[in-house]
């Protein structure tokens, strides 16, 4: 998900996002300590975009306040 997408949504919808990101990103974790991944690259990509949507989540919160 590019940066621009991620603005475009609302800040509930970032949170839901975030919140799916987060047990989608457990759940390799689990997997990839109990077997191989066939692409172990996807568990970076998962937390670079939990941290893409808490920034921009972030700017949102000061945005309104």
């Amino acid at each position: 998900m590019k940066t621009e997408e991620i603005r475009e949504l609302s800040a509930e919808e970032i949170e839901q996002r975030t919140t799916d990101e987060q047990e989608q990103l457990s759940h390799l974790l689990f997997q990839h300590a109990v077997a191989e991944l066939p692409n172990p690259m996807v568990i970076r990509h998962k937390r670079r975009l939990i941290g893409r949507l808490n920034t921009i989540l972030a700017e949102k919160r000061r945005e309104s306040a």
